[in-house]
């Protein structure tokens, strides 16, 4: 028998080692750190001192458990757990934020320096746009659950199911043991109008067929990437609704997430939105700063933006797809609003929010990609589009958490639930 003496604690893990040897004193903070890890413990609510090693015992043989099966904590993994005798149940739910990674720049780090980046910061998921060999040897082994880009360029030729066969056994089947490809997503951001619209569903169709012919159909999901000009009304989000002309193009596509099991990669601006109509949006509101609802029910716009695209689901049989936020992001500098403190506010806002889900979708994690790794000063469009990344092209990051409170690490929310009888 275990008398309940635990309250709740904030766990941080940095690094993948576990080495754990705090020395816990009641009602007080514990630190602990080598050169391979560091363990806050921070007590809110003990009532007996001389229970607490068995408790954390138990905790720690968890964390253990988690790491070995691939779990990367990182600068803000939050345990809370409750307690009555004796343990019956356990239950774990995390979370995880990405990173797109754009190569458009000519001074940016080595391939293999930007995986080590991502591993050294525990960035657990990666996107990139087309399929870089050289990227893809580096992530061997890297536990990095990757989204794998087809290029525009490609599109045409991935209808014919032999060209989608030879690519799938080219960029896929020769690193599916030991990358963790997650998505791939045929097509980024292809309008209705656009030319390779035509491509996008046969070309998802056989890129799926090739992944079940490798057996690679349960680890790897086929999807396409839209923005949000394909929403024809998204205020109130209720009333989210596929455009006229975006209509005939997403229908097969959803119907192929549906029989798949497969989610829809959606690419949200709060920014775009914000400038495009600041008469009519606050910049609080943009930033998750606001405080209260307003008359349709929500307090920021990136939560309004996704219902809208749930919404326009639910009207075209999607109801059961889930959305995957492939990217989102705010510049830093070059155009209206862009500057160091908006994009501090937007980022560390954005992380801490996703774990809550949105009103249509409470509760559920939203998982989501910042945009972007780096800067990219090749770019081109707006002076804005070199400006997105949360670190310098030499590595350094640009928001300091002391700064801006931003985690630049994936961020896992983990829910321990301990009940004692």
């Amino acid at each position: 028998m275990v008398p309940c003496a635990l309250g709740s604690f904030q766990l941080r893990v940095w690094g993948n080692g576990v080495d754990f040897q705090p020395k816990l004193t009641q009602n007080s903070t514990c630190k602990y750190s080598s050169s391979h890890s560091q363990l806050f413990i921070q007590n809110e609510a003990v009532q007996e001192e001389e229970t607490l090693p068995s408790i954390m015992s138990i905790i720690f043989l968890l964390v253990g458990i988690l790491l070995s099966i691939g779990l990367q904590f990182t600068e803000s993994t939050n345990l809370h757990f409750t307690c009555s005798d004796h343990i019956s149940q356990v239950s774990v739910t995390f979370s995880t934020i990405g990173v797109c990674y754009g190569v458009l720049g000519n001074n940016l780090p080595s391939k293999q320096e930007v995986v080590d980046l991502y591993k050294s910061k525990g960035i657990g998921k990666m996107r990139i746009y087309y399929p870089d060999q050289e990227v893809l040897q580096a992530l061997r082994g890297s536990n990095i659950e990757l989204i794998l880009g087809v290029t525009k360029e490609t599109l045409s030729s991935l209808t014919d199911a032999g060209e989608a066969t030879n690519w799938v056994q080219k960029y896929v089947t020769p690193y599916a043991q030991d990358v963790k490809i997650k998505y791939i997503t045929v097509g980024n951001e292809i309008k209705p109008n656009d030319n390779e619209a035509q491509y996008i569903a046969t070309a998802m169709q056989n890129i799926q067929n090739a992944i079940s012919s490798a057996n690679l159909q349960g680890q790897i999901k086929v999807s396409t990437a839209i923005d949000m000009t394909l929403i024809g009304n998204s205020y109130p989000p209720n009333a989210g609704v596929f455009t006229d002309q975006a209509n005939s193009y997403i229908q097969p596509i959803i119907n192929f997430l549906v029989k798949n099991g497969a989610p829809l990669l959606a690419n949200v601006y709060p920014y775009f939105a914000y400038i495009g109509n600041k008469q009519s949006i606050s910049l609080d509101y943009v930033l998750f700063k606001q405080q209260g609802n307003n008359e349709v029910g929500y307090n920021n716009i990136f939560d309004a933006m996704l219902d809208s695209v749930y919404a326009a689901l639910e009207k075209v049989g999607g109801s059961n797809v889930k959305i995957v936020v492939s990217e989102s992001g705010w510049p830093s500098k070059g155009g209206d609003s862009a500057s160091i403190d908006n994009a501090a506010t937007y980022y560390s806002n954005l992380i801490n929010h996703i774990k809550n889900g949105t009103p249509k979708r409470p509760g559920a994690a939203i998982e989501t990609y910042l945009f972007a790794m780096f800067d990219e000063n090749q770019k081109t469009g707006a002076t804005t589009e070199q400006h997105y990344g949360l670190f310098n092209p030499d590595k350094s990051p640009k928001y300091h958490v002391a700064q801006s409170g931003i985690e630049l690490d994936t961020t896992r929310n983990i829910t321990v639930i301990l009940n004692m009888k």
